[in-house]
Order: C-alpha cells, then sequence, then structure tokens
C-alpha cells in the first residue's frame, strides 16, 4: 500500500497541510490503513527531498502547506498507468504461518487452519455488512461522492480478498487429508523385509478413515460464506 502515492494524489487536488492529508486518506480508505501525523510528515519530508512535493507558504490557521510539483505530477501519472508489480508479493503472515506449522512439535495444523476460517469467515461477514451500508450511501447521493465510491471500492477488494482466503484454507485441509491418506496407504503396502515374523505376511487390513480429533481429522465446513452481491 502506498502511502507515498495517495499523498501526491491528494495534493493534485490542492495544497494541503500534514493532518489534512490524514483525514482525507482515511476518508477515502475508510480507515482501512489508518495513518499517524508523524508517518504522513515523514512521507511529505521525503517527497520533498525527492523534489515531489515544496512547501507553498500556510494558511490562516498557521498550518504549513505542501504542493505538488511537475516531479510529483509525472511519478503520480506513472503510478495510475503502470500495473502494480506482483512478481514480488509481500510476505503473507498466515502463509508463513502455515508453512511452519507443518511438523512442528505439538501443533495441530487443522487447529490453526479452523481457528484462521472462523475469524475469516467473519471478517467476510463485517465487510459484506459494511459494504450494504456503502451501496446505500452511495446509491442515496445524488453527486455520487467520491469517498464514498472509493471506500466501496476497497471494502469490495477486502470481500474478494477474504472470500480467496476461506477457499484457500479449505484447500490446504483437503491437500493435508490427502497426502496423510497417500502416506498411510504407502506403508501399507511396503514390502515385508525377509525374515519378519510370520504374521507379517497377513493381509493387510483396509486402511481406517481418519478417526476424529486427529491432527489431519476433516472439521465441519465452514459457516456460509456471504452473499457478495456480485
Amino acid at each position: 500500500m502506498s502511502i507515498r502515492h495517495g499523498l501526491l494524489a491528494l495534493l493534485e487536488r490542492g495544497p494541503r497541510y500534514g493532518s489534512q492529508l490524514r483525514t482525507e486518506f482515511e476518508s477515502r480508505t475508510g480507515s482501512t490503513w489508518p495513518l499517524n501525523v508523524g508517518q504522513v510528515y515523514t512521507t511529505l519530508n521525503r517527497l520533498e527531498r525527492d523534489g515531489m512535493v515544496a512547501q507553498g507558504g500556510e494558511d490562516t490557521a498557521g498550518h504549513t502547506l505542501y504542493t505538488i510539483t511537475d516531479s510529483g505530477r509525472a511519478e503520480l501519472r506513472a503510478w495510475f498507468e503502470n500495473p502494480v508489480d506482483r512478481t514480488s508479493p509481500a510476505r503473507d503472515e498466515l502463509a508463513i504461518k502455515l508453512a511452519m506449522a507443518v511438523g512442528a512439535p505439538g501443533v495441530d495444523i487443522r487447529d490453526v487452519i479452523q481457528s484462521q476460517r472462523r475469524h475469516t469467515v467473519k471478517a467476510m461477514q463485517d465487510y459484506t455488512r459494511l459494504k450494504a451500508q456503502a451501496l446505500v450511501a452511495v446509491e442515496s447521493s445524488a453527486a455520487r461522492e467520491r469517498d464514498d465510491v472509493a471506500w466501496l471500492l476497497v471494502l469490495e477488494q477486502l470481500i474478494f480478498q477474504t472470500e480467496a482466503e476461506a477457499r484457500w484454507l479449505d484447500h490446504c485441509e483437503s491437500r493435508l487429508i490427502r497426502l496423510s491418506a497417500t502416506a498411510t496407504a504407502t506403508a501399507a503396502n511396503a514390502p515385508v523385509a525377509p525374515g519378519a515374523h510370520a504374521a507379517s505376511h497377513a493381509p493387510v487390513a483396509p486402511v481406517a478413515p481418519v478417526a476424529p480429533g486427529s491432527p489431519v481429522a476433516p472439521h465441519a465446513s465452514s459457516a456460509p460464506r456471504s452473499d457478495l452481491g456480485r
């Protein structure tokens, strides 16, 4: 998430001071990514150092105003025109957690998945309720306030993201169950070592289903996913 470019986009609309930029940024994104004033001024100082913004006097209350420069406008245009790079994805804490949970002593990865699934489904339901409110705000505004429309787009991205995460968690659980079944079948069909006890040559019993409570036993299906209104 680029605070740098977000501030440039707001400054293109006219001179702003730091706390004003923070308020407008959070209004546009529904406070999904809250900022503090220190973060805003740190970013403004870097933009000023890079020649993309300049201080432009003060307002009547004595606030220092910042304006976008031609270099800043060129940077902003390039940001809008070029796709977001996905070749170096940001670190995902959940993916790292599940990767580390595989084979970790004393960790039931099924419980980790189930706990996350409950949280993800609840988040999706919360986002869907907020989306309904945002739709009402957009549809009731003849001017189609840009902040309401922007917040609606952010909410829909969050809904799609959590829906995909819930599907991925279902896939992870299914994958672990299949791998466990394959490992069990391989062990059952392994050749008997020469000299083993005669009982070892008895027919191999069918592999029993995974017992409830096993680290890879399937849980009940997750709560129904919310209607995304697509």
